[in-house]
């Protein structure tokens, strides 16, 4: 199966502009929102376990990250899985930091169950959630995209979701059909949450393109790769580089995305 135009992807969510609803982290909240703000999605945030229930059902996209869980936090993030699994809505698990605890181990483990539509994580995290042997640092990536590729496609296989893996180089596959993206900048990794704004995103893209989950989970990590070269070339530093990426993913077109994505089908693994 070709996929369309990644323009057409970012095109349709622009016109639909999605609810998105996050339980995500302390850390990651205001960016996030500001991440989808400035791409064209509507972003809420939000996790009391009282009403989670009540306001994933009327929202279009869910993205769950578990950077700063708690028990409470976890009860409602289970809650919220529950019901987008009920009212068919797509949901993006991002499993933060996923090796560096039995607690956070337990926990994807349940989430896993609640037939995510979309994964999103680094390499140290795919090969943990894929069960292989990895030592997680904190959140970042220790292991190289390349190393847990064949762990992504068995995880997009097992649990029949896309996988998203991040990194020098971007990979998407369902399991069947994989593609590699390229692009980004260096300082993205010196700039907190940005992963867990891309999570988010990718539930942007899935929730106003639900008949197209692959490609709309590619469009959305070509979205950021082509946002963050943008960005590179004119910030001065980490600072400088945010606020640039904002801007980036606020004047980037349908038309730019398909002409500068440096998108890649890969047909063996």
């Amino acid at each position: 199966m070709t996929l369309r135009p990644l323009g057409d992807y970012l095109e349709t969510l622009r016109a639909v502009t999605p609810l998105v609803h996050c339980i995500t982290n302390y850390v990651a909240m205001n960016s996030t929102a500001n991440l989808l703000l400035a791409t064209g999605a509507s972003p809420a945030m939000l996790h009391a376990p009282e009403e989670v229930a009540e306001f994933t059902a009327i929202s279009a996209g869910l993205s769950i990250n578990i950077g700063t869980i708690s028990s409470h936090w976890a009860d409602a993030m289970l809650t919220a899985t529950a019901t987008a699994d009920q009212h068919a809505i797509p949901w993006v698990l991002d499993p933060v930091a996923v090796g560096a605890t039995r607690y956070r181990q337990t926990l994807c483990a349940k989430l896993l169950a609640a037939k995510p539509s979309v994964i999103r994580g680094n390499a140290s995290e795919i090969l943990t959630l894929n069960g292989l042997a990895s030592q997680g640092r904190g959140v970042d990536a220790t292991a190289a995209t390349d190393q847990a590729v064949d762990a992504a496609v068995a995880l997009a296989q097992k649990h029949g979701c896309i996988v998203a893996m991040t990194g020098e180089s971007d990979w998407v596959t369902d399991g069947a059909q994989h593609y590699r993206i390229n692009g980004g900048h260096p300082l993205m990794p010196r700039v907190t949450t940005l992963g867990c704004g891309l999570s988010a995103l990718v539930a942007g893209f899935v929730a106003a393109n639900r008949d197209a989950l692959l490609g709309a989970t590619a469009a959305a990590l070509a979205c950021f790769a082509v946002a963050g070269e943008r960005a590179g070339s004119s910030a001065q530093g980490p600072g400088s580089f945010q606020v640039a990426l904002l801007d980036a993913l606020y004047q980037l077109t349908p038309d730019d995305l398909t002409t500068h994505a440096q998108l890649e089908a890969i047909h063996a693994v």
